[in-house]
């Protein structure tokens, strides 16, 4: 037991976790190694709200790139 791979994560000491890697992974169960852990494939956390969608970042770029040429009409009149 002692001689397998340690997990890579640092605690919140700084120190290295000293927990055994999951089989095939780098981290231990508490720090991501488990089955199931970590981000969905995809950014479908952004379909939640659609906030962070592409098509809603693109209009809100647009819209701020109106806002700004409208200020820089208003100021050379």
């Amino acid at each position: 037991m002692r001689s397998s791979p340690r997990c890579g994560a640092k605690t919140r000491a700084g120190t290295p976790c000293e927990a055994p890697a999951v089989k095939g992974k780098k981290r231990c169960r508490m720090h991501g190694g488990a089955k199931g852990s970590g981000a969905p494939k995809g950014n479908q956390n952004a379909l939640k709200s659609g906030l962070y969608t592409a098509e809603s970042l693109r209009l809100r770029r647009h819209v701020n790139q109106l806002i700004r040429d409208t200020k820089k009409i208003f100021e050379e009149m």
